[in-house]
């Protein structure tokens, strides 16, 4: 007899939306699928946060405002409740300013609300598995925004920079591509979480970008990562 393998446990998703049309809609989705699951739903800042912390979710789908609240000022102690859950900003707005707000604190998807089911499941998966995820569509406006914002004297420093990186720096942006933290990249690499934050540092400075998701524009530009999506 073959020995089976066990059966792998089903993606538990929250659901924070402040229209209960959508959560229901949303909900019918994923739980049309055999390896997905919605543990809870939430409509405010407070049942978010006491849910999160209850269940444990892997995933949380979270929209941008609920009422007079903004997800986004919140996002951080959604991400201390659950260590291991992975939001998905989900949205209606066109906005690359919020969008990148979201991913800076944490946030490590971007979905726009017109996106086709097939591919919001795709990215609750991708996700789930450790990437980014944001619509290309995001990317470009990503790109063009911070592009606005470098003079072409840093641009030409950029790419000068590219061969200036380690081969353990190339490393480390590669798993930052993957949606990796910090720890996860520490135990990827058999380093520790302080040399991580070293070679951050020095990727930073040699890239001349301030954070992560620039960190991550930078290598999509370069080719240095594949773009998500």
């Amino acid at each position: 007899m073959t020995k089976q393998e066990p059966a792998k446990k089903p993606i538990r998703v929250l659901l924070v939306d402040d229209h209960t049309v959508v959560r229901t809609g949303l909900r019918m989705l994923i739980e049309s699928q055999p390896t997905m699951e919605v543990v809870g739903e939430a409509g405010n800042k407070a049942d978010a946060l006491a849910i999160t912390a209850r269940e444990q979710p892997d995933i949380i789908l979270l929209d941008l405002f609920l009422g007079q609240e903004n997800a986004i000022d919140f996002l951080p102690e959604l991400l201390t409740m659950a260590e291991q859950a992975r939001v998905i900003v989900l949205t209606g707005l066109r906005n690359p300013a919020e969008h990148q707000r979201a991913v800076r604190l944490g946030a490590m998807g971007v979905a726009l609300k017109e996106t086709t089911p097939q591919l919001l499941l795709r990215a609750i998966e991708r996700v789930h598995a450790g990437e980014v995820w944001l619509d290309r569509s995001m990317t470009s406006s990503l790109i063009v925004e911070l592009r606005r914002a470098h003079k072409p004297t840093k641009a030409q420093q950029q790419e000068d920079a590219i061969g200036k990186l380690t081969s353990r720096e190339l490393e480390v942006i590669a798993l930052v591509g993957e949606g990796l933290r910090n720890k996860q990249i520490a135990d990827r690499l058999c380093i520790s979480e302080i040399t991580v934050r070293h070679h951050l540092t020095s990727i930073f400075e040699k890239v001349k970008v301030l954070d992560r998701l620039e960190l991550l524009i930078f290598a999509y530009q370069k080719g240095l990562v594949k773009v998500p999506g």
